[in-house]
């Protein structure tokens, strides 16, 4: 045998082995660390006046709780107003439950379990909603605060976040309660006051249950959803987020002599920020198949099955195809690495000034392996001796602790979601903005973040924009959603 020929029987021998790896590697791929909660024996619930319900939001969404820029605009009295709402629309939940106020207007309520050996679980839902912005109203087909049933949806802001949560919260409890349910564990339902202002009364009312030494089995809070069009499956994923990112908001200064703007010299302080802004964004944090992101494509992968699960299966081999891939869209890439997003500028105040300081504000999300430092150092080293300053507008706040999806929280919580559509991928998911639940993740074995709405891609615009509702079909399943898994993990 030649030499040539050799080489050939061993490159096609070698090739032959690596496909039959890949082969091997793709049948026998599954997602690392994920129950299948199938052990889990399903509580029977209540049934539900889903038109009442309706009402309920509808009535909720009119109370104006909404979370301003300046604190100083809000309308305190509207929180008390739904307080007292709430608490004559639900009475016997108000029976079973005790209540307390925190940090002002956060609740707080407790329904004590037989068992106090058992960990407790928690809750969440906001009570606060952003502002409609000024000359958006006219744009929505039914007012933003008039709560309006029509369409087969509640309209209007906070009907899907987070009032929606909240409303079928307080209708589960309320079920529940009526029907002489007795929980064995004992239940905290927490609603922040705040959450589009920072979370304070949420970090309050954990400060509180941590002092009296709550470590609950788990926190569930918004989100994530079912996405009906979810990538890689192309089709119905109920994604449950496991972690959520950091945050931090970086100031770039660059100070300057200032003058007259008929005489500029080569570089003004604008020119430098504009330098050391595009450095800090050119410098980019690298795409990483790996943490919450990586077990979502995993489980998709695993679903779809063919190409999508060979992919995942042979990482060795296709990790550059699935970050091209799976960062070819901004959500997509958003799940793989920190992002760094140059949100707000500001120079001089005449246009014919010459700034003695401009400034820009970097916004990043920090995935769950990077840290605040990381990303200070890497914005360090991308404007190297530029003459400008960096510095945090405010203490950053760090990625959150990854849950488990292995634990017994997890498996309440994956059973409840399969039983609301088992022909839905379920897959982690890792959070990209931020939640309340954040504060919880030391007083809990894990914290969870998804809502049992089901939505397309698309529809997600909504929240925080115009044409905000919640389907009664949604509502109907948050209801059942969170009145089983309330049955199911503390009964």
């Amino acid at each position: 045998m030649t030499l040539a020929k050799k080489w050939v029987f061993g490159g096609g021998g070698f090739a032959i082995a690596i496909a039959a790896v890949i082969a091997f590697r793709t049948i026998t791929f599954t997602p690392a660390d994920i129950a299948s909660a199938d052990d889990i024996k399903l509580a029977a619930i209540p049934d539900f006046d889903i038109g009442a319900a309706a009402n309920h939001l509808g009535a909720a969404v009119r109370f104006q709780t909404v979370s301003h820029q300046k604190i100083e605009e809000n309308d305190v009295t509207q929180w008390t107003q739904l307080h007292d709402w709430m608490q004559k629309t639900y009475p016997v939940a108000h029976s079973a439950m005790v209540r307390e106020l925190v940090a002002g207007n956060a609740l707080v309520y407790t329904w004590k379990g037989a068992n106090p050996e058992l960990p407790p679980i928690i809750l969440m839902a906001h009570q606060d909603v952003v502002p409609v912005t000024n000359g958006t109203e006219k744009d929505w087909k039914h007012q933003p605060f008039s709560g309006e049933i029509a369409e087969d949806a509640v309209w209007g802001r906070g009907s899907v976040d987070d009032k929606g949560s909240l409303i079928a919260l307080m209708e589960a409890v309320e079920g529940l309660a009526k029907a002489g349910f007795k929980p064995q564990r004992t239940i905290y339902l927490v609603s922040g006051h705040d959450e589009e202002a920072g979370g304070g009364g949420a970090k309050a009312a954990a400060d509180m249950l941590g002092k009296r030494g709550v470590k609950a089995l788990f926190t569930i809070d918004e989100g994530s959803a079912t996405v009906l069009d979810a990538p890689v499956v192309n089709g119905p994923a109920a994604l449950i987020g496991i972690a959520e990112k950091g945050y931090a908001t970086l100031k770039v200064t660059a100070n300057a002599a200032g003058g007259h703007s008929s005489m500029p010299p080569k570089e003004t302080g604008v020119i430098n920020l504009a330098k050391a802004v595009i450095a800090i964004n050119d410098n980019s944090f690298p795409l990483e198949v790996r943490g919450p992101g990586a077990q979502m494509l995993g489980s998709l992968a695993a679903k779809k099955g063919g190409v999508a699960k060979m992919v995942m299966a042979n990482l060795w081999a296709f990790a550059p195809l699935m970050k091209k891939q799976a960062g070819s869209t901004p959500p997509g890439a958003a799940m793989l690495h920190t992002t760094i997003a140059p949100t707000m500028l500001e120079g001089s105040p005449k246009e014919n000034v010459l700034p003695q300081s401009a400034t820009a504000l970097i916004n990043y999300r920090i995935a769950p392996w990077n840290s605040s430092n990381d990303v200070m150092a890497r914005a360090k080293a991308a404007v190297g001796s530029m003459p400008v300053t960096l510095s945090w507008v405010s203490p950053p706040r760090e990625p959150s602790k990854v849950s488990s999806t292995n634990s017994q929280g997890w498996k309440f919580v994956a059973a409840a979601v399969r039983a609301d559509f088992p022909q839905a991928a379920l897959a982690p998911y890792l959070v990209v903005a931020g939640t309340d639940s954040r504060s919880f993740q030391d007083i809990s074995q894990d914290v969870y973040r998804y809502q049992p709405l089901h939505f397309k891609v698309a529809d997600t615009k909504m929240i925080h924009g115009t044409n905000e509702h919640m389907t009664l079909d949604n509502l109907k399943r948050s209801i059942i959603f969170y009145a089983r898994l309330i049955a199911t993990s503390a009964g």
